[in-house]
């Protein structure tokens, strides 16, 4: 007990160094992010991307994805405004990822909203993405493979309702699952890890949790090896951008922009003070 103890404290202490560590080859590498998201998004998640470091592209053509995707470093795919007419892109640039053994991350949002919006977040599970991001009844719902309430967006249960949810997905999609919430909660089926940076008015601005996710996509970009690593590590940094954010911001309008200027100021001494992430088994 005591040795998991010590273990648990040194684990840790490595964190914020891990997560500094991947910030700092963000910046130096500037990995090109593909995002084919939802239109309320777009903007907050490609300024999230710039100010991290990373190059965003948001290319969603079906058109041109044979070309493009290939040659991105990370696929980030997002069903917030879904239509007929926008999946068979998604489908089609996350088998591009897979071939060309790119990490994609895919963001369910309100995958229990609707028979179709379920049916296409499943179908795309079966190619196989690195990370899903979502919110507990998002997790819950693609878990059961069933339809349930919801809040559009929202979530109607806490991130740590769903922590066996969350091992169960990852352990039938062999991704790395990832439950925003007050604590952010990240497992691989075995391990869950929990980030506990944020605040609370970071949910009354809209796509925080899109851009968290895109963010997610260029973490992994960076250490394709270590995904768990790298998506708790960039949940964190999200959320330290925030607390920093907050301390300069009035409400949810003015917290956006010092969200976006925090998170490009983040240096070494605030991330080593501020990151905090855990072990929970």
């Amino acid at each position: 007990m005591e040795e998991d103890k010590v273990r648990g404290k040194a684990e840790a202490s490595g964190w914020p160094a891990r997560a500094w560590r991947l910030l700092s080859a963000i910046r130096s590498e500037s990995p090109l992010i593909q995002c084919i998201t939802n239109m309320v998004s777009m903007d907050l998640m490609a300024n999230t991307l710039l100010s991290a470091g990373a190059s965003p592209a948001m290319i969603h053509s079906a058109d041109e994805i044979p070309d493009f995707t290939p040659h991105a470093r990370a696929l980030c795919v997002n069903v917030g405004t879904l239509s007929a007419d926008w999946l068979p892109a998604m489908k089609l640039a996350a088998q591009f990822a897979s071939q060309s053994a790119k990490p994609w991350v895919l963001d369910p949002v309100a995958a229990g909203a609707s028979g179709f919006r379920l049916k296409a977040c499943l179908e795309l599970l079966e190619l196989k993405p690195t990370v899903i991001r979502g919110n507990a009844s998002e997790v819950i719902a693609l878990s059961k493979a069933s339809l349930g309430p919801t809040k559009g967006v929202d979530s109607s249960h806490e991130s740590t309702d769903a922590v066996e949810a969350a091992k169960s997905l990852a352990q039938a999609s062999g991704a790395i699952v990832a439950v925003s919430g007050a604590v952010d909660i990240v497992t691989d089926g075995e391990r869950v890890v929990g980030a506990h940076n944020g605040v609370p008015m970071m949910q009354r601005i809209t796509a925080t949790g899109c851009s968290v996710t895109a963010l997610i996509a260029a973490f992994v970009a960076v250490d394709p090896l270590h995904a768990l690593e790298a998506t708790v590590s960039a949940l964190s940094i999200f959320g330290v951008a925030g607390e920093m954010g907050m301390n300069l911001a009035k409400g949810p309008a003015s917290l956006r922009m010092h969200l976006i200027d925090s998170l490009y100021g983040l240096d070494d001494a605030v991330v080593h003070s501020r990151v905090t992430i855990t072990s929970f088994s």
